[in-house]
């Protein structure tokens, strides 16, 4: 699957890589391979909307979009009606309630997103929009095995040069080049300032609101204390940054989110009783934590238990119980904590 031309577009894609490690593996498995482009879905349902999200001032997830509209959309439909296939695999770690390769599955049944056996590997948080037409026929087989199992499986298959491929990390198509330099090519600069949040004294000069995220180190120079980025405004142009990585501000408990998208259907728990004890997670890195969440008039309020640093406007709130992944909501509003 190819989801970016680098003929055209700046940037890079690592297409040409994989097809050929894909090529070496169905020759030794000997099993059909093919190839199919999303260059324009994936242009207008992921990397346009990113590049919105960037000039209003949030922090996008493209890896999220681009698995509800690509791959478990696009390219499920692909398979589909084009391929004649019943359903698809991908090497996600995660699991359902169907079973890795869908032997519990029934068709009256809707299907649950749930956590795999390596935790460190969760990608749950990745599929948290994914629509259940497609959940249900789709199969984990690693659902229940470790990355080093996966390792040595290979190894013992001959598939030695993917069995050590490194893992794929950061935004897929930016490559090698730093982020600032790729997101230039497509949103002109828009220079403003820097303004410490507690003095109100302008220490630095920026070139776009789009270059930078909620948490990120400022490196400015002439600075004796180290700026991190608090709040991007959009009506100014601005960027309020605070000195210290543990400045109070940057911790908190709070944030509003836009509709939720639920896997499978609004839990009972938050229908009947109106709060839903969950756990909260914003990075698929970070350790799950505990939150109360409630229903407001566009979306849902999150209170967690306890304060977490640099929670982002535009990235994912995903919500987790006894194991399943229950969905997520684009965050639109942090509350700050702030000490006057």
């Amino acid at each position: 699957m190819r989801n970016w031309d680098s003929n055209y577009e700046a940037g890079y894609c690592s297409d040409e890589n994989d097809f050929a490690d894909a090529t070496f593996v169905c020759r030794k498995l000997n099993i059909p391979l093919h190839r199919v482009y999303f260059i324009k879905e994936y242009w207008n349902e992921v990397f346009t909307v990113l590049l919105q999200e960037y000039q209003t001032g949030f922090t996008p997830n493209p890896d999220i979009l681009c698995n509800r509209y690509i791959k478990f959309d696009s390219f499920y439909q692909h398979c589909r009606n084009n391929l004649g296939i019943d359903v698809i695999a991908t090497g996600h770690y995660a699991n359902t309630s169907f079973g890795p390769f869908l032997e519990y599955y029934n068709k009256t049944e809707d299907v649950k997103l749930l956590q795999p056996k390596d935790k460190f590997k969760d990608q749950t948080f990745f599929l948290s929009q994914v629509k259940q037409y497609s959940l249900k026929r789709c199969m984990f087989p690693l659902a229940n095995l470790l990355k080093t199992e996966v390792r040595e499986i290979a190894k013992k298959e001959g598939l030695l040069n993917v069995a050590n491929k490194k893992d794929s990390t950061g935004i897929c198509f930016i490559g090698k080049k730093k982020f600032q330099d790729f997101i230039a090519e497509y949103i002109d600069t828009k220079k403003g300032q820097f303004i410490d949040i507690d003095t109100g004294r302008i220490v630095g000069v920026h070139e776009g609101l789009h270059k930078w995220t909620v948490g990120q180190r400022c490196c400015l120079p002439n600075c004796r204390d180290a700026y991190f980025v608090l709040k991007k405004d959009l009506a100014t142009n601005n960027i309020y940054v605070v000195a210290g990585t543990k400045h109070s501000a940057l911790w908190n408990n709070i944030c509003i989110t836009m509709p939720p998208h639920w896997i499978r259907r609004e839990p009972l728990e938050l229908t009947e009783n109106g709060v839903l004890n969950c756990y909260f997670r914003f990075q698929h890195t970070k350790p799950l934590a505990p939150c109360k969440t409630v229903k407001n008039s566009e979306g849902l309020t999150i209170i967690l238990k306890n304060n977490l640093r640099a929670i982002t406007e535009g990235q994912y709130a995903v919500l987790y119980k006894d194991g399943e992944c229950l969905g997520s909501a684009k965050m639109k509003n942090i509350c700050h904590n702030f000490v006057f």
